[in-house]
């Protein structure tokens, strides 16, 4: 991950700014969870006193239906904690998930805006990571860890309060724990954060390796690749397993600093209760509630202090998040060019994904609007990056884009989008029923326009079949649709989009020799009247194209018709040869 340009990552200053609009619109409903957390927090602290009362009674022999008041007392206090603890914890969870829900929101809607370029530098497993680990992450601490710190918090602050009520020294032996409790929590943020920061970039990296090796599976077989990917999957998940026993040794040590500091808590409190009673000070029952004030706050200083690890791991994770949410959008121009035709023109285009290792060089091509071009070359020549730059995914080092005599950059990230339709080979057939998917495209679609951009790709028959016809859900854990199928579907989108230029990037490769005659078909069907420019896997695309276009090492070395760059005897012609020979 070390040579990619990873996604932003938040400060802590645009962190709480996030989070505070966020709350903004709850502040009433977050006051009220307060409240009811501070009503349920004061009514528990009447337990400890009623169980000294109980003690009392007891060490000084009174009657015994003396102690029905007291235990009937323990119990409405119990109802009335209760209730309010848990109207407390599901107003703030609700405040917390809507807010949760909104980010989630932002960042999606972020994440789309982004150029495709701005992604590929950052990596896949970058992007997946925050939205599936960090995103969880999140959430967890949003239903559980906030609430809960809250409560504990306040049940911590009441409680210290009632120890004072009783006797100030007993507050004083209880504050003999503080400050080792201080100094473990100062010790263990300090090492914390940087671990669990390094252990999300950590995921994302061993994410990303077993992307690139699942999605690159055909290549790593081809080459041989499986010795040397084994060793880099093998080498992030023990950075990931180092990290994780890193946190382990951490937690360890943190909560063995806190039993030392509840262990002088109680000899404080206990030797401040045998001084005060045998003095007269105070009764054996106030020294028992104010023992019992300390135990109860085992649990909830525990808690909060444990809870930190949580807000540790939940912060890095916020600041990954807010860092995409945050993002500005993409830059539109006040006054956007229009395109007189679709007409494509690159002039002098250079590019270099790497500093000082150029992977195109001085192209210049040009479009006439309504052509359709094929990119012919040997795997590296450059076919691949010049038709994303001429999709306005990468911007070229050097160079220049036109699209209708308008370049790229006056157009406007909406504007290119608009006009220009690029689809690859990798074709995601999303989660849902098939129109839906289909008006992905086109929003307004009615059924029959659906159809009709079905049946354009020759898709129509094999559509209606389907179980539930176009409302069949397909995708994951849904009807599986076939490559070719999935290939079609992505052409009829761009049969309902309607762009003016559809650039298709070896989009039949994976279908297999009968699949591609298929798709090959359909595509020219739904290619008709655009300008198209084609990434040919297959050289019968070549072949049907109006202008082939011959890449090698970032250069065009030949272009002209089929039959004239066959007549010619030169590198496609070789080319052409050779596929002629194998098909």
């Amino acid at each position: 991950m070390s040579t990619r340009r990873l996604l932003p990552v938040a400060d802590g200053r645009a962190v709480r700014a996030a989070i505070g609009e966020l709350a903004r619109p709850h502040r009433g409903r977050a006051v009220a969870a307060v409240l009811a957390l501070v009503a349920g927090a004061a009514a528990s602290l009447v337990t400890a006193p009623l169980l000294g009362r109980i003690v009392d009674l007891v060490v000084g022999g009174g009657e015994p239906a003396a102690l029905t008041a007291p235990v009937l007392l323990l119990v409405v206090v119990a109802i009335v904690q209760g209730v309010l603890a848990v109207l407390g914890l599901r107003l703030l969870a609700r405040v917390g998930e809507t807010m949760l829900a909104t980010l989630r929101e932002r960042f999606v809607a972020r994440a789309l805006e982004l150029p495709l370029g701005r992604l590929e530098e950052a990596g896949s497993g970058d992007l997946t990571a925050r939205v599936t680990t960090d995103v969880t992450t999140v959430g967890e601490a949003v239903r559980e860890a906030v609430p809960e710190f809250a409560r504990a918090a306040l049940i911590i602050l009441l409680t210290l309060v009632g120890l004072a009520a009783l006797d100030w020294r007993f507050l004083v032996g209880a504050l003999l724990a503080v400050p080792i409790q201080v100094w473990t929590a100062r010790w263990y943020l300090g090492r914390s954060q940087k671990v669990y920061a390094a252990e999300r970039i950590a995921g994302g990296a061993q994410q990303q390796e077993l992307l690139d090796t699942v999605g690159g599976i055909g290549t790593v077989r081809a080459f041989r690749l499986h010795d040397r990917r084994a060793v880099r999957i093998r080498e992030r998940a023990g950075e990931v397993v180092e990290l994780n026993r890193r946190v382990v040794v951490l937690q360890t040590r943190f909560f063995g600093r806190l039993n030392a500091a509840e262990f002088v808590g109680v000899a404080g409190v206990l030797g401040a209760g045998f001084l005060l009673v045998g003095s007269g000070g105070a009764t054996v029952g106030a020294a028992s509630a104010a023992a019992l004030y300390f135990i109860n706050l085992f649990g909830p200083v525990n808690q909060v202090l444990f809870l930190l690890d949580v807000a540790q791991s939940a912060a890095a994770s916020l600041a990954r998040i807010v860092g995409v949410a945050s993002l500005d959008p993409e830059t539109e121009p006040e006054q956007p060019g229009v395109p007189i035709d679709g007409g494509v023109r690159a002039k002098e285009l250079e590019h270099a994904y790497v500093e000082g290792h150029p992977v195109l060089h001085g192209v210049d091509l040009d479009v006439p609007a309504g052509t359709r071009v094929a990119l012919v070359g040997a795997s590296g020549a450059g076919k691949t990056t010049l038709a994303s730059i001429l999709a306005g995914v990468h911007e070229p080092t050097r160079g220049a884009v036109d699209l209708g005599g308008v370049p790229l950059a006056e157009l406007g990230p909406a504007g290119v989008r608009g006009t220009i339709a690029l689809i690859t080979q990798e074709v995601h057939v999303f989660a849902g029923p098939l129109a839906e998917d289909l008006r992905l495209a086109r929003p307004g679609a009615s059924d029959a326009e659906l159809r009709a951009a079905l049946a354009t790709v020759d898709a129509l028959s094999w559509a209606e079949t389907l179980p539930d016809g176009l409302d069949t859900v397909v995708g994951a854990g849904a009807h599986a649709l076939t490559a070719v199928q999935a290939q079609q579907l992505a052409l009829a989108r761009l049969v309902l989009a309607d762009p003016p230029v559809a650039i298709l990037d070896e989009a039949t490769a994976e279908a297999g020799s009968a699949g591609s005659r298929v798709l090959e078909a359909a595509a020219e069907r739904a290619l008709a009247g655009r300008t198209a420019i084609t990434v040919a896997h297959r050289l019968t695309q070549a072949a049907g194209a109006d202008h082939v276009v011959v890449l090698d090492g970032g250069r065009i070395v030949e272009q002209g018709t089929h039959e004239a760059l066959v007549a010619a005897d030169g590198v496609y012609a070789r080319l052409w040869a050779a596929w002629a020979e194998r098909h």
